[in-house]
């Protein structure tokens, strides 16, 4: 895993920016009702999107929390006095302190901790609130690209934020789903030359750097035409769940666009 202490600095910049931060806090937002008092952005990073969610609407109370320094320190920059250290395995609120939690690029990092975080993002969220989480995110930058074509035979790790998985561990906890959305990661289409940077860092976590197989990939990239031309943006999906008020039936709500 990236260290997320030295890598704060150039995040943005490397993940698409503003315009990634503006799609997405726009379809994190469409899948949270308008009357949402409270919102908690759990591992919010360096605030770029949390940012984003309380500009757009000034009623909502947005709340920041992440485990790693630095980030916390960008993030409070952009939000003063509303981010807080916290592991978001151990969230230091009381239950039912938020009308709409959020994990934006979290799930897919965490392996075994999927199941605690989503626990903790329920057991904070009031009845009737609703839980918005990115799933999926290696699978979209699957564009059907050259480059894909490429790389279509890696090996690698079943998905932590994989939509089902994810589903799965928020009705086990009592959420239902609720709607779900798309966006682009602008200007974060990949590039030949680019990825084989990428698979030279490590960023391919089953093709370490310097293995003969990673070469074999890498090589074959290079032989692709236009080394320097991104392919198409990535798309990125968003699912929603809701916690029920009491007396509610076993219905759900759906919405949204895939």
């Amino acid at each position: 895993m990236l260290d997320y202490e030295k890598e704060a600095g150039r995040y943005d910049a490397s993940r698409g920016g503003e315009a990634r931060a503006e799609a997405a806090a726009q379809a994190v937002l469409g899948l949270i009702p308008g009357g949402a008092g409270r919102l908690l952005d759990v591992a919010c990073g360096t605030g770029l999107v949390t940012r984003r969610l309380a500009d757009a609407r000034p009623g909502l109370r947005v709340t920041g929390a992440d485990l790693t320094p630095a980030m916390v320190r960008m993030a409070s920059a952009r939000l003063p006095g509303a981010v807080v250290r916290a592991d978001s395995r151990r969230l230091p609120f009381p239950d039912g302190s938020f009308d709409a939690v959020t994990t934006i690029w979290l799930l897919h990092l965490l392996a075994d901790d999927v199941r605690a975080v989503i626990a903790e993002c329920a057991r904070v969220l009031r009845p009737g609130g609703v839980y918005v989480t990115t799933v999926d995110k290696a699978a979209g930058h699957d564009v059907g690209s050259d480059i894909d074509v490429v790389l279509a035979g890696r090996p690698r790790r079943p998905a932590a934020d994989a939509a089902g998985t994810v589903t799965a561990h928020a009705t086990g906890h009592g959420l239902r789903p609720a709607g779900h959305a798309v966006f682009r990661g602008a200007g974060q289409g990949r590039s030949p030359r680019e990825t084989i940077g990428d698979l030279r860092r490590g960023w391919f976590t089953l093709l370490p750097p310097g293995e003969p197989r990673t070469e074999e990939f890498a090589a074959r990239l290079a032989g692709l035409p236009d080394q320097d031309r991104p392919r198409p943006d990535p798309r990125f999906g968003v699912r929603a769940f809701r916690k029920p008020v009491a007396g509610e039936d076993g219905g759900s709500a759906a919405g949204g666009d895939d």
